[in-house]
């Protein structure tokens, strides 16, 4: 092994006379003190970093930069799901903390999509956010849309699963997983949820260091509400520490052109809930104690129909 590299750091002195000893024992010619000094300088601080400080440092500090830097919108969306540090009123007027899941363009910072749910993660939000951040918004301080080429996350259930593997084959997206328990590359992120527990959550009743009572809680509605302007109207109009600019400026930069599917039709087929078929009655489709009904349905009275729907949309 080379002395360099070794665990113990060594002088470059000590480095030429283990090397002088070892060319001696084993009738090799003996690099000049120079030579060693040249070699030793040349070697990347990567490659030190690596056999002196591990593996994981390693990954941390230049497999990150390497690889899961973006260098422009929409390269790269990253995914994640945190429960949030905040009591609500849940439908029912009970006490609960909602889930929250966000989609943010590496590149820009800015978020593509959220989801807000009282329910654990699970494939089908997941594939609600991902359906709103691809599709237009029709709002112009949110014009984030497109099929990002890479969808980074964790080794979470709702992402591995053989649904999403299908979207990402039928998008052309590169599924990229971090590796359990080194989540690489998941700093932008993790610091974003940072940022709503210090500049949002915290403003608010039922902030969970804030002891409040029942009474002064604020509902799942109201929530939403405000915490859809925080990411829209605040966060991502805001200049960031980091790219200072907004990342709204930012994402917007390169003037560019975002794939998009073919129609909205594709999109909903592809990830939106399919529950068991459905009949189609003379009266339409009943799902749910709605009832659906449209001239196109008339050829399929009578039969049983698979149908897909948005459960945040059932009007």
């Amino acid at each position: 092994p080379c002395p360099a590299l070794m665990n113990k750091r060594n002088s470059i002195a000590t480095i030429h006379r283990k090397i002088t000893n070892y060319c001696k024992e084993n009738n090799f010619d003996i690099p000049s003190y120079k030579q060693i000094y040249s070699v030793i300088k040349a070697m990347p601080k990567s490659v030190i970093d690596f056999s002196h400080q591990g593996e994981k440092y390693y990954q941390n500090k230049y497999d990150l930069i390497q690889i899961r830097e973006s260098s422009r919108p929409n390269e790269i969306w990253q995914a994640d799901h945190t429960l949030l540090d905040i009591f609500i009123l849940d439908q029912k007027g009970n006490i609960n903390r909602p889930w929250l899941t966000i989609i943010m363009d590496d590149y820009s910072r800015a978020i593509a999509g959220y989801f807000l749910s009282f329910d654990a993660p699970n494939a089908q939000n997941t594939a609600l956010t991902l359906h709103q951040a691809i599709w237009n918004k029709n709002d112009t301080n949110w014009p984030v849309c497109g099929i990002p080429e890479k969808f980074y996350t964790d080794h979470g259930s709702d992402f591995t699963s053989h649904h999403m593997e299908q979207v990402a084959i039928d998008l052309k997206i590169n599924l990229m997983f971090s590796k359990v328990g080194v989540p690489r590359g998941r700093g932008k992120i993790e610091r974003f949820f940072q940022t709503v527990n210090q500049t949002f959550l915290e403003q608010l009743p039922g902030y969970i260091n804030n002891n409040d009572t029942p009474s002064h809680l604020i509902n799942f509605h109201n929530f939403e509400e405000k915490l859809r302007y925080f990411l829209i109207e605040d966060y991502n109009q805001k200049e960031h520490s980091t790219i200072h600019t907004t990342p709204i400026s930012r994402w917007n930069s390169n003037h560019f052109f975002p794939n998009m599917p073919s129609s909205l039709e594709q999109l909903d087929l592809l990830l939106l809930e399919i529950p068991k078929s459905r009949k189609v009655h003379s009266d339409g489709i009943h799902f749910q104690g709605f009832r659906y009904s449209n001239t196109n349905l008339a050829a399929y009275v009578g039969e049983y129909v698979l149908i897909r729907y948005n459960p945040n949309d059932m009007a």
